[in-house]
């Protein structure tokens, strides 16, 4: 905050504000310190007024749910009378994330080791084709026939690890879709 906003903010409003974007109440630690600088104090009473509406708007089950399916984070900011809805709707929203996350992930890695499958695959073309050159000095094409080893070797565990996760990858998928068509906050 400049100089001119830590004299003319209304602290209910700020409060309200942190509160309706459910933050910690460690926030007004950076108002005061902002304010600090230009010999401006925060009225807390006021910002703990305006902070406690906005929780009470904030501490919905739906927005629970967006927080946990959106991966963020979950500080107990809630009143005690809004908190156990809240915190429920957070961890299935929770659950959800983790699930696409894990989805989205085998996807990500199946592509990532294609990829490197792929460029070894094309290293051991390269290799074998100096191993098999009549022009190739006896020191290369023997270091080309080791590097050509350790690459289908490399080849062979990524082709397994594939294997794997192809065959997991729609054990996960249904496990999403079974778990969405449980969940009553998608929508």
């Amino acid at each position: 905050m400049n100089e001119s906003e830590c004299r003319t903010v209304d602290w209910r409003t700020v409060g309200y504000e942190d509160g309706v974007a459910g933050r910690s109440g460690d926030r007004i630690g950076e108002h005061r310190k902002a304010c600090a600088k230009h010999g401006v104090s925060p009225d807390l009473a006021l910002y703990q007024a305006g902070r406690s509406e906005g929780l009470r708007e904030y501490c919905q089950p739906s927005n629970g749910f967006r927080a946990g399916a959106s991966g963020g984070s979950y500080a107990g900011t809630c009143p005690a009378d809004l908190d156990a809805a809240f915190a429920a709707a957070y961890e299935s929203g929770r659950q959800l994330y983790h699930l696409e996350s894990r989805v989205a992930n085998a996807r990500n890695s199946i592509e990532s080791k294609r990829r490197e499958l792929n460029r070894i695959e094309d290293e051991m073309v390269r290799k074998s084709a100096l191993i098999v050159a009549g022009d190739t000095a006896t020191d290369v094409r023997a270091q080309a026939l080791v590097d050509t080893k350790q690459l289908a070797e490399r080849a062979g565990r990524l082709k397994a690890e594939i294997r794997d996760l192809e065959r997991d990858l729609p054990y996960y998928e249904q496990e999403l879709e079974d778990y969405r068509a449980t969940v009553a906050w998608i929508g």
